[in-house]
């Protein structure tokens, strides 16, 4: 598998099964924040997600948000939203964060899933960290001017997948 390859790839986080990840093993939900969980163009998470996270907690899941945004106090009210631990400012695509996050969740490395929204960042940094990932896309298109650079070479590498639940 390539280093820029998810283990899956699903329309959006609400679409994810549950119980599949639970009977797959996975005990630790690693989620990116923005355009995965929250529109880049909102403050908050929709219902549906919200409830999606509900869910995986309900199910015996742990659920960290790993967050490139440096706003600590963005990442904080969405953790708190999503009742989720938090790391902000993670630098991905490194994989530091994620090893954090497992520590913190008391979770190895085949306990746990990374979902995000972007290639370069998320993909990697779960391909580096050695956890399965599952590639969703952006609630928005409104994104950062660097992430919209990066999204033109993530459609190269995403050209001929197909995403669940499209």
């Amino acid at each position: 598998m390539s280093i820029v390859s998810a283990t899956r790839y699903v329309a959006s986080v609400e679409l994810i099964d549950i119980d599949e990840l639970a009977a797959d093993g996975i005990r630790v939900l690693l989620l990116d924040r923005d355009n995965t969980c929250v529109p880049r163009d909102r403050t908050s998470a929709p219902p549906e997600v919200v409830d999606w996270v509900a869910r995986a907690r309900a199910a015996g899941m742990g659920v960290c948000l790993i967050s490139n945004n440096f706003h600590a106090d963005q990442i904080a009210r969405t953790a708190e939203e999503l009742g989720a631990e938090e790391l902000h400012f993670a630098c991905k695509p490194l994989p530091f964060s994620i090893d954090r996050a497992l520590k913190r969740m008391g979770a190895t490395r085949e306990e746990a899933v990374l979902v995000g929204d972007q290639v370069w960042t998320d993909v990697v940094a779960g391909n580096l960290a050695g956890v399965r990932t599952i590639l969703v896309r952006p609630q928005s298109r409104s994104d950062l001017w660097y992430t919209h650079i990066l999204r033109v070479f993530e459609r190269f590498v995403l050209r001929k997948v197909r995403f669940e639940g499209e």
